[in-house]
């Protein structure tokens, strides 16, 4: 079995993946997809929440050190 790295451009990834899957012999799909639209507005919201919460003090913010040594 073969295996093949290539780069599409991003406003042409949603029509190559529909191709690729439409293939019956690949056998396997490991794409770097971008988060939608859908993920990036509930990753914002889960934030938002989190500030909230900290805010109200019902929990307790990381310290910035810890936050940077996680990068």
């Amino acid at each position: 079995m073969k295996q093949v790295t290539i780069h599409i451009p991003d406003n042409k990834f949603p029509f190559f993946m529909e191709l690729i899957k439409s293939l019956k012999f690949i056998k396997r799909i490991d794409a770097e997809e971008e988060s939608t639209k859908e993920q990036i507005l509930q990753g914002l919201q889960d934030a938002v929440e989190e500030v909230n919460l900290i805010k109200a003090g019902k929990k307790k913010a990381q310290p910035l050190s810890e936050f940077l040594n996680e990068l």
